[in-house]
């Protein structure tokens, strides 16, 4: 089966910006999908085409722009002037989905909203992404979520203050989310003949995938704290140790016989064997002892060998890769998209379908 036309009978119109929306888009067009973005001259389009990083060209594309724009049919239109407007009607009187991050005030004088457009086009899937609501129009950005889901609160080192992560991760969860929404608004539509709305807040997005840092809370009345890369309820995982030239090398030792296999990759087999680390309740008592312990071990080796003794032990662990590390790599490399702009300019950007079907 030949994923790229699983839906290449399928149009969608894209009223989004910045990131969540436009990815939503974006994994559809790599299925298949026409998508149609609409972008407003009068403020020079979405928002990214501005977000340039310092060595980035002023007259090329973006990068941030390209990452969730790929493959797509352009068109200029400001929905403020009946004329473009029409036009617009026009593309969504024959659209299967509208994906659409307007708030709900703007969409509803323009005459975009679900319930209007739902009304009209009875077939019509229409995916919205808000920031606390479908009813409510507060702005919302990622790191902003980030901090009031709690996110920030338990990022960054116990000793150090909170910190976002580094990629618009609540934008992402909620693509993802919208994405499942709107597959699931297909099937139900295949059998109904009916469309229908999707919808999902960046709030709602971002509480779902506290996971078990939530639960932690919920049942042991714990909240968590900055710990680093550490995890709560398991040790050694997450400890980043150095070898002897200098790489860093992180452990996800998840159960008893991994710390023996650990411990003997490490040529300290009778650390295995200590009261204070017999159990991984005992290491989570007695983590940082058992981490200084580790640490002294750790650099007596040189990272290519001792990656390679902990694989073949099938101990758990990662050597911390930069940027240019992990894309050199050729699973990566399969999965780089590329497209040349009319102006000539060759973008990349990293596969959102990237699921196997057979």
């Amino acid at each position: 089966m030949n994923k790229q036309e699983l839906f290449a009978d399928l149009k969608v119109v894209e009223l989004a910006g910045v990131l969540a929306g436009p990815a939503v888009g974006m994994f559809f067009a790599e299925l298949g999908a026409t998508v149609f973005k609409v972008e407003n001259p009068s403020n020079n389009g979405d928002i990214t085409r501005s977000w340039r990083l310092e060595t980035e060209s002023e007259n090329g594309q973006s990068g941030y722009y390209s990452s969730v724009n790929y493959i797509k049919k352009i068109i200029w239109a400001d929905l403020k002037k009946a004329d473009d407007l029409e036009i617009i009607m026009g593309h969504i009187a024959t659209a299967d989905v509208v994906i659409s991050n307007f708030k709900p005030s703007s969409a509803r004088k323009m005459g975009l909203d679900s319930e209007t457009l739902r009304n009209k086009f009875p077939k019509l899937i229409y995916a919205q992404i808000s920031g606390y609501g479908i009813a409510d129009d507060t702005p919302a950005f990622d790191v902003v979520l980030q901090a009031e889901a709690g996110f920030m609160y338990i990022n960054g080192e116990a000793d150090g203050i909170p910190l976002k992560m580094p990629i618009a991760l609540i934008d992402i969860l909620a693509a993802h989310q919208l994405k499942e929404a709107i597959l699931v608004a297909l099937l139900q539509r295949s059998k109904t003949g009916l469309g229908s709305i999707a919808h999902i807040s960046l709030y709602n997005a971002a509480l779902s995938s506290l996971a078990n840092q939530a639960t932690n809370y919920l049942m042991g009345n714990e909240i968590p704290q900055r710990m680093g890369s550490l995890h709560p309820n398991i040790a050694p995982y997450g400890e980043t140790f150095y070898t002897n030239d200098g790489k860093a090398i992180v452990l996800a030792v998840g159960n008893d016989k991994q710390f023996v296999l650990l411990c003997k990759c490490l040529n300290i087999k009778n650390v295995a064997d200590f009261d204070l680390y017999k159990s991984n309740s005992l290491r989570i008592q007695n983590r940082m002892e058992l981490g200084k312990i580790l640490a002294k071990a750790f650099l007596k080796f040189d990272s290519t060998t001792l990656l390679a003794a902990l694989k073949n032990n099938n101990v758990p662990c990662g050597d911390i890769r930069s940027m240019d590390e992990v894309l050199d790599n050729e699973t990566a490399q399969k999965l780089i998209l590329s497209e040349t702009l009319k102006d000539g300019q060759i973008t990349k950007r990293m596969a959102t379908a990237v699921f196997d079907i057979y």
